[in-house]
């Protein structure tokens, strides 16, 4: 009886989301529509399609991982980052999208740089955007494993890695059959359910946790370690060399937060065809601007509190010990499978069903915009440019069968992710998700600096160097082998923060050495302001 409960919820959850999902498909007949919804999107609805980019089911189950082990919220000092990354973003990326009128991101990049630039950035998009996708895809089928091992018991690595699979892959082909129909629009107003039971969740789970704690919040005060926000990332040595090596070495600092994460938020909100699409839906570029700063006030309590059930979870089972908490073959502690073992085991039926269907959420509200913006602008650069003349109706067909064509790719990375994660139980799920990114995002967010700031320098051969460049110098920083591997006895391990301030720097420095020829400069110097 009790199964069944959560089993309605969840039903009714997804057969809500798949409607409004199906119901947009008029709404979708042209370009312009199935990519942009015709800009006519109210900013509100923007701004909860831009957290559920965001927010996905990594963040779920990675943000309570941090609290559980960290027990502070150092992890939330990244909000710095990335409120002042919008404002920049808004000021800067915005206006200069909406002044081109591009659909691609992309699009911009021809007619600053041309066509060999264009195809390059966005390949690039495209491959590390499924590449990360695919591994926050494999999180939301966490839940449905341990559901699986309470009902029959401990599972052997082999029948784990079957059950994350098929979880997964129903999940992304229910996702991709909306989106495919419905467009832009399928995407956003899905979005806005789903963060609002995202929401419900979070606030139903903090209550509940605090009701079970012996003193409430008292007992998680107890266990809270500092520096509870702020980590200035002061090194045991003496010296600015130890000083800086710290910085650029550590996770969760505020002066990561302050720099590398507004640099990779810039690059992630500025650059990215994913969330960018999102913000160019909206009437015009000021309710474009105001969503997404205000995404970006509203992720801080959003992240917040993820962090503080973790902090809560460590609090309650420091008081009522569980010999069942999911471990790995060698006995360590899976903390990134405590908060699910904590959903399917204390919470009540139906309510239970509510959070599963939260985590369920943010899976699909993050693989969604990124079917959606992978369709458009692979389409859009690779394809709809050859035939201008093409029929509209055909237009959207090769946008839908894109956006399919992508989910399998993402089935796959999601399928290739379970099998390493099942196998290396230790791996932690923000680091994992947010490094991939690191190593082609600062090239990205590079070429499109030098395009804005550099308006005579830069040109199609010079940028494939740049971003290469970019990406080796990444790469080599990212790794202690093989700097040690050329003679490096104490080597520099970049933390993921700090890959695409790197890698945008190099690019940068690497394009600024190539001319941009005198028509392109003459070309983007003709766009109306």
């Amino acid at each position: 009886m009790y199964l069944i409960l959560d089993i309605v919820v969840l039903l009714a959850y997804f057969a809500i989301i798949v409607g409004i999902g199906l119901s947009q498909r008029k709404k979708s007949n042209s370009v312009e529509g199935y990519t942009l919804g015709d800009r006519q999107i109210a900013w509100w609805a923007v701004l909860a399609s831009i957290l559920a980019a965001e927010i996905s089911a990594a963040t779920f189950l990675g943000a309570p991982e941090s609290g559980y082990t960290h027990r502070n919220w150092a992890y939330a000092q990244f909000a710095i980052g990335t409120i002042l990354a919008r404002i920049i973003v808004s000021f800067l990326f915005i206006p200069l999208f909406y002044r081109h009128g591009v659909i691609s991101l992309y699009e911009y990049l021809e007619t600053r740089f041309g066509a060999v630039t264009r195809r390059f950035a966005s390949a690039t998009f495209a491959i590390t955007r499924v590449l990360a996708i695919g591994t926050r895809l494999y999180v939301a089928a966490i839940i449905v494993v341990l559901a699986w091992q309470l009902w029959q018991g401990p599972v052997e690595p082999g029948r784990q890695f079957q059950i994350f699979a098929v979880a997964l892959t129903i999940i992304s082909l229910l996702t991709a059959v909306y989106t495919m129909v419905g467009g832009i629009r399928a995407v956003i107003w899905t979005d806005f359910i789903q963060v609002s039971v995202l929401v419900a969740a979070l606030v139903f789970t903090i209550f509940y946790l605090l009701g079970k704690l012996p003193d409430g919040w008292q007992s998680a005060k107890a266990v809270i370690e500092h520096p509870a926000f702020f980590d200035f990332a002061k090194p045991e040595q003496p010296g600015l060399a130890a000083w800086v090596r710290n910085v650029l070495t550590e996770d969760y600092t505020l002066w990561t937060a302050i720099i590398g994460i507004t640099i990779l938020t810039m690059s992630t909100h500025g650059i990215d065809q994913d969330t960018v699409q999102r913000m160019l839906t909206a009437k015009n570029r000021r309710q474009s601007a105001f969503a997404t700063i205000m995404s970006g006030i509203v992720d801080l309590p959003v992240v917040s509190a993820f962090i503080f059930i973790g902090v809560l979870l460590y609090a309650y089972y420091l008081h009522f010990p569980d010999p069942t908490l999911p471990r790995a073959a060698d006995g360590t502690l899976e903390t990134r499978n405590i908060f699910p073992h904590f959903i399917l085991t204390q919470m009540p039926p139906g309510l239970r069903g509510l959070v599963v269907a939260g985590i369920m959420a943010t899976a699909m509200g993050s693989l969604s915009t990124a079917l959606n913006a992978l369709a458009t602008s692979f389409a859009r650069d690779f394809i709809l440019y050859r035939t201008p003349d093409m029929l509209e109706s055909r237009r959207i067909k090769i946008l839908r069968w894109s956006t399919l064509g992508f989910a399998f790719a993402i089935i796959v990375v999601g399928v290739v992710t379970s099998y390493y994660v099942t196998y290396h139980p230790k791996t932690q799920i923000i680091p994992l998700v947010l490094g991939i990114l690191g190593f082609t995002f600062g090239s990205l967010l590079g070429i499109f600096l030098v395009g804005i700031f550099f308006p005579k320098r830069g040109n199609d051969l010079g940028n494939v160097i740049a971003m290469t460049s970019g990406f080796l110098g990444v790469v080599f920083f990212s790794n202690a082998a093989i700097q040690g591997a050329v003679g490096i006895d104490n080597p520099l391990v970049l933390a993921f923060p700090w890959r695409i301030a790197f890698g945008a720097l190099i690019t940068i420095l690497v394009a600024v050495c190539f001319k941009t020829p005198k028509e392109r400069v003459a070309a983007t110097a003709a766009v109306p302001a």
